[in-house]
């Protein structure tokens, strides 16, 4: 398994992660399970399936306006319509956009290389969606999808057969309806395809974490009562873009009262002495994400938020022991807390908590591992399968709590975790406190009467 990490820079002298390799076995992935199907086509809108398959990308500001496509049908590679002048740039710039495998892709006059032609028509082509409804819905626009599509189906002769689509836009949908062709859920195919990681994929991923190892020694040591939880998100910000992250997708900082229950969103709350604080970092380097908990005490942990600690540490270490290649998601999830166990009426509002999920070219991909749907529905865990585990442990005060997350990739006898920052332990982070009598423990209650007996009203 590729677990080595490199430089973030391309050398010379060192082989590191070789980009048209990635980009080949990717493609090679979808076209597979395309093949397997009863669909003539796929069309995805999504970003993470279309840097996928077309390996293109044109930053993260656009990821929410679903206004590229991309289609690979039985007989092409790859077509993508691009916003704008990105068309022009892929022209320019992508080089793989513009040859072929397929016969009926290929130009017929020109030469070639083995199985590698040029293509007939160029695969990087301008083209707009309709920007979340924000274009005028009687300019056409979904309806000129729908033509644009049509027409290469018809031209690679699958227009009669079934498009699968990942997620569409309502107009979107009717306007290729109206044209004819038989839309049905893409989705699944992305899924299969990007579930098993290359190993060129696992070292992408691998690297992302470590830029999270070195931005949560940055968080250790910044950490402090006096800091707020916005300030601790712009430091890990800062850290990861300065090793080079591609896109900071979010840092989720809870601190304090805001532990139990979790809020999924960090604040402006200034962390407190004796505060549990558990922080979450979602970055992308190359695409590849990480999603990747870790939980301290600012100053100080209180009797109960070490015992929390240390509960969800032994879910995910009894969790970690079960998997290998032909354990199943119900395997793992089954030697975790039911939802009333910590708290909850049923595994839907707990759900997330006691959780798991592939992480690739985005979080929560396949398989999860949710004691929702794996008990019924499990997943058989393969070689070459990456993903997080994550528990969650209220603490007995009523308002702390215990957040921990590990990535691994599933090797052919158990599994490598891949996330290095200690967390076998809770780690108490910011000054230790000196009195009179000498340092004042670690593990202590933050209101300082309840570290006396006198305070306790045991005298």
């Amino acid at each position: 398994m590729g677990t080595a990490t490199w430089g973030t820079n391309a050398v010379d002298w060192e082989e590191r992660i070789p980009m048209d390799r990635l980009r080949s076995e990717r493609l090679e992935r979808v076209k597979r399970h395309l093949d397997a199907s009863g669909l003539g086509a796929v069309l995805a809108f999504d970003f993470a399936n279309i840097r996928y398959m077309t390996a293109t990308h044109i930053g993260t500001w656009a990821i929410d306006k679903m206004i590229r496509f991309a289609l690979l049908t039985r007989n092409s590679d790859p077509i993508m319509w691009d916003f704008g002048s990105a068309a022009k740039h892929h022209a320019l710039f992508d080089p793989w956009l513009s040859t072929t495998t397929a016969e009926m892709d290929a130009d017929p006059h020109a030469p070639h290389e083995g199985v590698v032609r040029p293509r007939l028509e160029p695969g990087s082509r301008a083209g707009i969606s309709t920007l979340r409804g924000a274009l005028p819905p009687d300019a056409g626009i979904a309806d000129e999808v729908a033509r644009k599509v049509k027409r290469e189906l018809e031209k690679f002769g699958v227009a009669h057969e079934p498009l699968g689509v990942d997620v569409i836009e309502l107009p979107v949908l009717f306007a290729l309806q109206r044209a004819g062709i038989e839309v049905v859920d893409g989705q699944q195919l992305f899924m299969e395809a990007r579930k098993i990681k290359t190993a060129d994929e696992i070292s992408l991923l691998t690297q992302a974490a470590s830029m999270v190892d070195a931005a949560y020694v940055d968080l250790y040591e910044f950490l402090k009562p006096g800091v707020r939880e916005n300030e601790a998100v712009a430091l890990v910000a800062k850290s990861l873009y300065d090793l080079g992250s591609e896109y900071v997708e979010g840092v989720n900082a809870i601190s304090g009262e805001r532990c139990s229950p979790h809020p999924h969103v960090y604040s402006d709350r200034i962390i407190r002495p004796g505060d549990p604080a558990f922080f979450d970092i979602l970055h992308s380097w190359n695409g590849y994400r990480t999603c990747y908990y870790r939980t301290f005490a600012v100053g100080s942990a209180s009797p109960a938020q070490r015992d929390a600690y240390k509960r969800a540490r032994e879910y995910m270490d009894r969790a970690i022991a079960l998997v290998r290649p032909g354990a199943t998601t119900a395997d793992i999830v089954s030697v975790w807390p039911t939802a009333q166990e910590f708290g909850f009426p049923d595994e839907e509002a707990a759900f997330a908590l006691q959780y798991g999920h592939g992480i690739g070219l985005s979080i929560w991909e396949k398989p999860v591992f949710s004691r929702l749907v794996s008990l019924d529905h499990p997943e058989v865990l393969e070689e070459g399968m990456f993903f997080a585990l994550e528990t969650y442990w209220p603490s007995a005060d009523g308002w702390g709590a215990a957040r921990i997350e590990e990535e691994m990739v599933v090797t052919a006898d158990g599994c490598r975790v891949v996330t290095k920052f200690p967390a076998e332990e809770l780690l108490v982070a910011g000054p230790r406190f000196i009195s009179v009598g000498g340092p004042l423990p670690v593990v202590r209650d933050s209101q300082s009467h309840l570290n006396t007996p006198e305070g306790r009203g045991e005298r």
